[in-house]
């Protein structure tokens, strides 16, 4: 049985149990959606790349800045920041 998963929503608890096909591999429900995750979080990696590369001089940092993190960690030790 070949079930295509289009979005999560629609997924009843039963559903979890079955098993989908993804380029005729066989996948737990659970297992497609965890790839379907890595495979989103991998694009956003290459855009997140490109935009770094384009952006250069104006580039800033999505996280904690590269030689800050001492910084960083004293401000959140003190109330300043949070890693949340």
């Amino acid at each position: 049985m070949e079930l295509r998963l289009r979005r999560v929503e629609p997924l009843a608890d039963a559903d979890l149990t079955k098993t989908v096909f993804i380029r005729g591999e066989a996948h737990s429900v659970m297992q497609a959606i965890n790839r379907q995750i890595a495979h989103y979080s991998y694009h956003v990696g290459q855009i997140v790349f490109l935009a770094k590369h384009f952006g250069c001089d104006s580039w800033k940092s999505l996280s904690v800045p590269r030689k800050q993190s001492a910084a960083f960690n004293a401000d959140v030790a003190t109330g300043k920041k949070s890693q949340r």
